[in-house]
């Protein structure tokens, strides 16, 4: 990822209502959410919802398709991943050990967090 794209995910991420909806669709895994869903899970308007959507896709975040008279969002986990690899790249003064925690795949089947060890 480029220093300029990750500027766009960061200044996407850093409203609470977006930062909330990634974490809705990165849990709704591949299958995505219909917008309306993200609405309802997000507590905000479906107007209100898709202006955040809206942001999510444009800073490459997320993506849309339309199944039926929905649209449904997923989250890119690809991007989600290079964002991660790009704050991570160089790090740890050559102890790659050190980053291993954050490195890691954050997925877990009982939706916890990765602990430190």
């Amino acid at each position: 990822m480029e220093e300029r794209q990750a500027l766009s995910a960061f200044a996407a991420l850093s409203q609470e209502t977006r930062l909330r909806i990634v974490r809705l669709l990165v849990q709704a895994g591949p299958v995505g959410m219909p917008a309306g869903a993200v609405a309802e899970a997000a507590g905000v308007s479906a107007s209100n919802v898709s202006f955040h959507l809206k942001e999510l896709t444009q800073a490459g975040l997320a993506s849309a398709k339309r199944e039926a008279r929905s649209i449904v969002y997923t989250a890119d986990y690809d991007a989600l991943s290079g964002l991660i690899q790009f704050l991570m790249r160089d790090c740890c003064a050559g102890h790659p050990d050190i980053c291993m925690p954050a490195t890691a795949s954050a997925c877990t089947s009982d939706g916890k967090e990765l602990s430190r060890a």
